[in-house]
């Protein structure tokens, strides 16, 4: 893994975690120790609208910290829209310390590198039943409340999950904009943390 990812997966304290998240964190993180007891991979799907911010921070964030710990997981993520991985949420991905290729285009289909011997992790918009996302087996985990009250129902799932996070967009154009977003990345990663340091 990139010893900077490493450096800062380190770093993160899931101690801070409150109780109230927590209390939202605990239906996934019941899931994926279930998951592993059976010996099943668990298969998690992170849906919001456009499938540009949170879902596809989660979505990452969700594989890495999960193989960090040993956890065998599948990671995806999926809108009730297409747009586009947004560009702001690629530049955070690079400032946490990974490499990112962007192949251009309407869409681009975005390589996230954080480990030598791994394929890179592949992000872009799409619907969260479109290929490559799993058609059923997988945990729903809604990380908007748009998308979690405008679709309440997920064919295949078979666990939903809501788990909102603040969207970062607010700051948009704003002096905070960075700020604001590696904000909401360290958040879902320190709390993939909490997840998945169950051993």
């Amino acid at each position: 893994m990139n010893i900077n990812v490493i450096d800062l997966i380190n770093k993160l304290d899931h101690t801070q975690v409150n109780d109230h998240r927590k209390a939202l964190l605990k239906p996934l993180r019941d899931y994926v120790v279930l998951k592993a007891k059976q010996k099943i991979e668990a298969n998690l799907n992170f849906i919001c609208t456009h499938n540009s911010r949170r879902s596809q921070l989660s979505q990452v964030w969700a594989k890495i910290i999960s193989e960090y710990y040993g956890y065998n997981i599948n990671s995806f993520s999926g809108g009730i829209e297409v747009t586009a991985c947004n560009e702001r949420t690629i530049a955070s991905f690079e400032r946490m310390g990974f490499e990112v290729k962007n192949p251009g285009g309407k869409n681009p289909h975005y390589e996230i590198t954080y480990h030598e011997n791994r394929k890179p992790i592949v992000v872009f918009s799409k619907i969260y039943d479109d290929a490559p996302n799993p058609k059923n087996n997988f945990a729903a985990v809604m990380t908007c409340t748009h998308a979690d009250e405008n679709c309440p129902f997920i064919p295949g799932a078979e666990k939903r999950i809501s788990l909102p996070f603040e969207d970062p967009k607010a700051f948009d154009d704003t002096p905070k904009e960075s700020e604001k977003y590696d904000e909401r990345s360290l958040q879902i990663a320190t709390e993939m943390k909490y997840i998945f340091n169950t051993k």
